[in-house]
């Protein structure tokens, strides 16, 4: 049993999705979004940091995906998503946590089989993946699936292994 928190970072919004990934089963653990206090950029990232700290200490998760940036409409958008995100992975990064970074496009395409699919295709795919009834905040839904597309990353990363451990196995003997 793994717990994976997956992060939808931003600067005024930076949705945490945790699940328990057994196998190929999938659980849902907790969900929300932090809302730093407005203000200057340097005490949102604060807040983001010190709030996903709270986060991690409540859940102990082992492992922690996070999107990586994507160019958006502007620069100076794109620069603070990229702080947001930093404040978020140093927050990890000090639980020890080790954090797989993973583009939208593959998000999308792990939970709605997708790259294109938009955020209402993903909501319900989450949705369904977990069991969940109601509707989710869309940057929690988004973290839900950041979890998602790390679980069966790593389900799919130890299939490989032990496929190529045993067709090694398999030719010594030959």
């Amino acid at each position: 049993m793994t717990l994976i928190l997956g992060i939808d970072p931003g600067s005024r919004a930076t949705g945490y999705g945790v699940i328990e990934s057994v196998g190929n089963r999938l659980k849902y653990v907790g969900c929300g979004c932090i809302r730093p206090t407005p203000g200057d950029h340097p005490a949102r990232l604060k807040d983001i940091f010190r709030q996903l700290s709270s986060v991690i200490e409540e859940y102990s998760p082992q492992e922690c995906a996070i999107e990586e940036v994507f160019l958006g409409k502007s620069v100076s958008s794109a620069l603070k998503l990229g702080q947001a995100r930093g404040a978020a992975m140093v927050a990890c990064l000090h639980a020890d946590l080790p954090v797989a970074e993973y583009p939208a496009r593959t998000i999308k395409q792990s939970v709605t089989g997708s790259g294109a699919a938009d955020k209402s295709q993903v909501q319900h795919m989450v949705r369904v993946l977990l069991g969940l009834q109601g509707k989710l905040q869309a940057d929690a839904a988004d973290a839900l699936a950041i979890a998602i597309c790390h679980a069966n990353t790593r389900v799919s990363m130890i299939k490989m292994s032990a496929a190529s451990g045993f067709s090694r196995r398999r030719f010594q003997g030959l």
